[in-house]
């Protein structure tokens, strides 16, 4: 069973960063699958590295939709995801140092944050860009 199943509360309406996300989310389940499963660091540790890197090129496109619709609320979203993507870069290096392993308690805020970030402040600017033609 996923750790999050991807589904129509998710849509934005955008179709490239709901594929962007759906992508997110099959990523978030691999490594709670990884973790479930007790596979050793070697399978941990890439596949939070794949997370970390593929939300960073996530974060980079959304912003740049944003600006392109001239969102206004993008300097606040920029925010948001400077400050998550701080929260888990930090988690990943103490993990690197064997400082901490990855566990259900981290993958539920990640579920609860990515869930949250999108169903709030992700679908603020669904309408944005859908009227300036961005789908």
């Amino acid at each position: 069973m996923p750790l999050l199943a991807w589904n129509d509360s998710l849509s934005v309406g955008v179709r490239s960063i709901d594929s962007q996300h759906s992508k997110l989310v099959a990523i978030l389940n691999e490594l709670y699958d990884s973790m479930m499963q007790g596979h050793a660091k070697e399978v941990t540790g890439p596949l939070l590295r794949k997370l970390i890197n593929y939300t960073r090129e996530h974060f980079s496109s959304e912003e740049s939709m944003m600006a392109a619709a001239k969102y206004p609320g993008l300097a606040a979203h920029r925010r948001e995801h400077e400050k998550l993507t701080k929260q888990v870069e930090e988690f990943a290096a103490r993990f690197d140092r064997g400082e901490c392993t990855v566990n259900i308690e981290l993958l539920h805020f990640l579920r609860t944050w990515l869930t949250g970030h999108i169903q709030q402040s992700d679908k603020a600017y669904g309408p944005s860009m859908i009227g300036q033609g961005i789908r």
